[in-house]
């Protein structure tokens, strides 16, 4: 019989030890908006709830905030470069193949040769990185994971496209997920529905240099809201309920900052308690995709709306169709 092999063994729980976040430093309201597009400020506001969006500037990049924001997240949970042995960046603002974006932004901050890779999971891909993190740490495969959510969607924007041209948004936002001695993280509810996944989508880029265009986030805005109202609400129900609690026991709800309406229809579905604080975040930050939960999250935290030790719902949705969400203790 051959020699049994040894497994890793980590600690039963993790959670997250910091979060740190970074906003594009230009801000265009809706009135600049419509100098592009026929709307109004009150159209924009109606449909969505967004009044400004930021966008980068010319100082500004995918890495740059992206390092800002890790290094307010590992300043946040006390750790210094050494301590990260993990990195996870969720981003569709990278137009390479590779290197990954994570092998950069671990170079910059000078972590000592870290597991280092991006995901591509849209608008769901920071939650699916908090899960994954969750699971590296109790696994024992990592002790402390960098999870990253960074874009730049504005350059991904069409500004004659009347039904997406005011939604994007640049940021980056982060956390440190590490073990804990009390439950952090609950399990995490996510999958995906491909047969929907021409609802949200870009061209290839070797299709788009061929034909001489810039690829373009290109939407069906009405199946998005059909889909997020009733679909996604029923998975934050979910992972609400794995987690082991009741609506009366939640603190905060960070869903991804998609829009206002659909964040509206999924509370009534949920019949949360006004108890419960709900993050409006995209008032005056768009839809930062991988980057809206982690920013909002910060928000809500540096505002004082919700404080440390807080029970939050969190989920992201987006293009592929994907999903994925889970409750945490903030940090």
């Amino acid at each position: 019989m051959s020699a049994p092999i040894t497994i890793a063994q980590g600690p039963q729980y993790s959670r997250i030890l910091g979060v740190g976040s970074e906003r594009g430093n230009r801000i265009v309201d809706n009135a600049e908006m419509c100098t592009w597009i026929e709307s109004s400020d009150e159209w924009i506001q109606q449909r969505t709830g967004i009044v400004e969006r930021r966008w980068v500037d010319e100082s500004q990049t995918a890495l740059s905030m992206a390092l800002n924001a890790a290094r307010r997240a590992m300043d946040s949970a006390g750790l210094r470069p050494g301590d990260v042995d993990a990195i996870i960046v969720s981003t569709v603002s990278v137009f390479r193949q590779f290197p990954s974006l994570a092998v950069e932004i671990a170079s910059e901050l000078g972590l000592d040769h870290p597991a280092a890779f991006d995901i591509s999971a849209a608008c769901a891909g920071f939650c699916y990185g908090v899960g994954m993190a969750d699971s590296m740490v109790r696994a024992g495969t990592a002790h402390n994971v960098l999870v990253v959510g960074v874009e730049v969607l504005s350059e991904q924007t069409d500004l004659t496209d009347r039904s997406t041209a005011f939604l994007f948004a640049d940021g980056a936002g982060a956390v440190v997920v590490g073990p804990s001695q009390t439950p952090g993280i609950g399990p995490t509810v996510w999958g995906s529905d491909g047969d929907q996944a021409g609802v949200i989508w870009t061209e290839n880029w070797r299709d788009a240099m061929e034909s001489g265009i810039d690829p373009v986030i290109h939407m069906e805005g009405n199946k998005v809201f059909r889909w997020a109202a009733t679909h996604i609400a029923n998975k934050a129900q979910e992972a609400l309920e794995v987690a082991g609690l009741t609506a009366d026991q939640l603190d905060a709800f960070i869903p991804h900052q998609a829009n206002n309406r659909i964040t509206d229809s999924m509370l009534r579905r949920m019949k949360l308690p006004e108890s419960v604080v709900v993050s409006r975040d995209i008032h005056l930050m768009g839809n930062a995709s991988a980057a809206s939960v982690p920013i909002a999250m910060d928000a809500l935290l540096a505002s004082g709306d919700a404080k440390s030790g807080d029970n939050a719902l969190i989920i992201g949705f987006g293009a592929g169709l994907v999903f994925a969400g889970q409750v945490v203790v903030l940090p």
